[in-house]
């Protein structure tokens, strides 16, 4: 990817907070796209009606040639060494129940097509949003009766990347309207709301510098379309709620807990600022 250079010190408002920046550009798009078994996965497209922002891009398109590279090969995705176990965890019967994912829903790339794309989305029965994660948990307790997965749990990170590999290249389409609307209300106040020391909000980096350098990276819009995401810092396949954590901890603020509703919310939010992208699970991130 390009990126025509023009280097400055922007202060972010805050002593000592400053940023190197660079200009994005997406001049050379079509040099640039992603195909992954000869599919373009869409990481470029109009923002839709209402949105705060003009274009919506990936953050494959603000990553480096060779981190970009690792995601146009399955065979190269180091997240896919998950998706290996949870094909074995889909048909592997647990719980007093003695059932399987499959015993309910087949065979996974029939049975979970198109599914992840439209998650977070309402629960009746919870009376807030299933993130996937939650929706998992719950087909393991209810319908299994086996244990519930920890949120970072390995086997949750590989059920829901499989999980989400069956909508790869389908649009994102979280609905934003009906019992979702005050969640993204919420999920919008903590988006936009300046917490820390550092006196910053996720639309400070995000939305108002995204292509810009911060340390030795481009910041990207924050879709969350590739989640969960294999990052080489990580080492690993982690949720988006672990990436909200590491950044609330990164502009020295008191995160909220993995799962809470804050972070559900919030999950909610960003997850329709990128309706229309293509789900890229599992996406690879530096």
């Amino acid at each position: 990817m390009k990126f025509y250079l023009k280097s400055t010190l922007m202060a972010l408002g805050v002593a000592g907070a400053f940023m190197a920046t660079t200009s994005f550009v997406a001049a050379d798009a079509d040099d640039h796209k992603l195909f992954i078994d000869d599919v373009e996965i869409l990481t470029d497209i109009a923002a839709p009606e209402g949105s705060p922002l003009d274009h919506l891009y990936s953050g494959w398109r603000f990553r480096s040639p060779e981190t970009q590279d690792l995601q146009t090969d399955d065979f190269g995705n180091p997240g896919f060494a998950a998706i290996t176990l949870a094909e074995e965890l889909w048909d592997t019967a647990e719980g007093a129940k003695g059932k399987s994912c499959a015993s309910c829903h087949n065979d996974v790339d029939e049975g979970m097509k198109g599914v992840s794309a439209a998650y977070p989305k309402w629960s009746d029965k919870l009376g807030k949003p299933h993130t996937l994660v939650t929706r998992v948990n719950e087909c393991r307790t209810d319908r299994m009766e086996a244990k519930a997965w920890k949120w970072e749990a390995p086997e949750m990170l590989a059920m829901t990347a499989l999980v989400g590999l069956q909508s790869r290249g389908m649009p994102v389409a979280v609905k934003s309207d009906g019992p979702m609307k005050s969640w993204m209300e919420k999920g919008k106040d903590i988006y936009y709301a300046r917490v820390g020391q550092l006196n910053m909000s996720c639309a400070n980096c995000h939305e108002q510098n995204f292509g810009n350098m911060i340390r030795a990276d481009h910041l990207s819009q924050g879709q969350i379309n590739g989640f969960p995401v294999y990052r080489l810092k990580w080492g690993g396949l982690g949720s988006t709620h672990r990436r909200f954590k590491g950044c609330m901890k990164n502009i020295r603020a008191k995160a909220f807990g993995v799962g809470s509703d804050e972070f559900i919310a919030l999950e909610a939010y960003v997850a329709s600022r990128g309706n229309g992208l293509a789900v890229e699970t599992p996406a690879v991130r530096n």
